[in-house]
């Protein structure tokens, strides 16, 4: 499969490109209430503003539960080195950063959309329950040059912080930061 370049699926616009690394963001389908998120979309820039109110911890957070957490850490690195290059991520309580490169002949899209069917099914199971385990699309961000890189790497790895999760990134039992403890 071609890269597609940039499209969009009627949600959001997406830059799908196998020379681009990217910075994606899925949420939990309940992190934010639809009257906000609506309210969210109609901002400027609705991305900032969603970013701030994910990390209130909004919705049931299943990605607190260790069991659920481990599952989406275990989608991410399964292909890690196979379909794309995983180089940095974070799991949430109710969302989930990830910035991956990808090979030439498979579609950022359909490495989302893998993660999510996957997780979605199995966190469903451990749950007991049925209904949207995901919000229907997910945010993607081209990288610029390598100090756009190095902020977005810091951007993921202090997440847990800035949240109040945890008073050091290292520290964050579902992310990539705590393999590069000191």
């Amino acid at each position: 499969m071609d890269a597609k370049g940039w499209y969009s699926r009627g949600y959001l616009p997406h830059f799908d490109s196998q020379d681009a690394v990217q910075f994606v963001t899925f949420r939990l389908a309940d992190s934010l209430p639809a009257k906000l998120a609506a309210q969210l979309s109609a901002d400027d820039k609705p991305e900032t503003a969603t970013e701030e109110f994910l990390d209130r911890g909004l919705g049931a957070c299943w990605l607190k539960r260790p069991d659920i957490a481990r599952l989406v850490e275990e989608a991410l690195l399964i292909f890690d080195g196979q379909r794309y290059r995983l180089l940095a991520w974070t799991i949430m309580p109710n969302h989930v950063h990830v910035l991956i490169s990808t090979v030439p002949s498979v579609q950022l899209g359909s490495i989302v959309g893998s993660w999510k069917r996957f997780t979605a099914r199995e966190a469903n199971l451990l749950l007991g329950r049925t209904g949207s385990f995901w919000q229907v699309d997910y945010w993607d961000r081209f990288i610029r040059n390598d100090e756009h890189f190095d902020a977005t790497v810091s951007y993921i790895d202090n997440n847990p912080v800035k949240a109040g999760l945890v008073r050091e990134p290292h520290l964050w039992s579902w992310g990539s930061a705590r393999f590069n403890s000191s």
